[in-house]
């Protein structure tokens, strides 16, 4: 809450990935004006999922911002999950799978699933990424430039973006307002 970067201030970073070799996020709170179907237009596919259209692309951080990335649950929609009780695979070609049970796919063929009326029943949608080297985001935590919350999947996928920020924060038990960011001396 204290970090004076306009582009991280009151930013919600969901970690995909955090190793010895650094961490990787997504700002979850910073919605473009960009809508999912129109990131379905640029790859020349049409968007057959209702529940998607109108649904706006996010700021997912200051890195690679013309790549897209597709946080989702293993979940399918009903109709498809009965389509493939046969097969035991649901996964897409390049897919990170999180610690608390979500993926991260790159890959078009989420896309194409998507575009045919499947796939990932709940899905968020950035452009860019976050990422930290070795040891930065441990000592930006140290600093207090960051609070950190187990994650809460209704927060990325049914929460409204700009309510996400004082929600992840309640989920500390705190109120934004309530935090002071310079500490004193007696």
């Amino acid at each position: 809450p204290g970090l004076q970067d306009s582009g991280f201030e009151r930013s919600v970073i969901y970690i995909c990935e955090h190793n010895e070799h650094g961490a990787f996020g997504l700002c979850i709170n910073k919605p473009l004006e960009m809508p999912l179907e129109d990131l379905f237009a640029q790859n020349r596919l049409p968007l057959k999922r209702a529940d998607l259209i109108g649904q706006r692309i996010c700021w997912g951080g200051p890195l690679h911002p013309d790549h897209g990335f597709l946080l989702h649950k293993k979940q399918l929609i009903e109709q498809q999950e009965q389509e493939q009780e046969q097969k035991a695979d649901t996964s897409y070609t390049s897919t990170l799978q999180t610690a608390d049970d979500l993926q991260m796919t790159t890959s078009k063929d989420v896309l194409d699933a998507l575009s045919e009326g499947y796939g990932p029943a709940q899905v968020f949608a950035a452009l860019g990424y976050s990422a930290w080297s070795s040891g930065q985001l441990e000592d930006e935590i140290r600093n207090n430039s960051w609070l950190t919350v187990a994650a809460d999947h209704a927060l990325i996928f049914e929460v409204p973006f700009d309510e996400r920020y004082d929600r992840a924060m309640l989920l500390l038990g705190v109120q934004p307002w309530a935090l002071a960011f310079q500490a004193g001396t007696a």
